[in-house]
């Protein structure tokens, strides 16, 4: 005898939300585009200044329900939100364009190549990180690209022989 549960047994098995099931997955993946960071930042700023005016009309010295934390919390939420907007970029560039920048960037028949979306310096600037293959088997050289997602420029590059190879 086993103790092993049958398949049209009523236990509870774990499964992936919709959403996240890939096996219902059609079409392309689209990442999200960096100025949705403007919708949190203005709420940070609304609250931020809700919590100041709070403060300035009701403060009374040592009041128990208004007091300096209201002034402190504006300007951290304040502060919060002033970046958000800073840093919520539009994207003009997508992943097929910055794959196609760095295949001109790199100087050889691309095969193989992936792209991912990181981000740059203290406003968090999108950049897309691409890393591709020459198109010999096996790949002879590689390269790593930093394409700027807002005006496509490269920010980097650096081409080398592929140390793989030979394995």
């Amino acid at each position: 005898m086993t103790d092993q549960p049958t398949p049209d047994s009523d236990e509870i098995r774990d499964e992936l939300p919709h959403d996240l099931d890939v096996t219902g997955f059609v079409g392309p993946y689209q990442f999200p585009d960096n100025s949705r960071r403007r919708i949190p930042a203005i709420m940070y700023l609304v609250v931020a200044a809700s919590c100041a005016v709070l403060w300035y009309v009701a403060r009374d010295g040592n009041g128990a329900l208004v007091n300096d934390g209201f002034l402190y919390a504006a300007v951290l939420l304040g502060t919060f939100g002033v970046y958000g907007l800073t840093s919520s970029w539009r994207m003009n560039v997508d992943e097929r364009d910055a794959l196609v920048r760095a295949t001109q960037a790199v100087g050889f028949a691309v095969g193989h190549a992936s792209a991912q979306q990181v981000w740059r310096g203290l406003r968090s600037r999108p950049t897309w990180r691409v890393f591709c293959y020459s198109g010999e088997e096996p790949p002879l050289q590689r390269g790593l690209v930093l394409v700027d997602a807002i005006d496509g420029r490269i920010v980097e590059r650096l081409v080398e022989a592929n140390p793989d190879r030979d394995k």
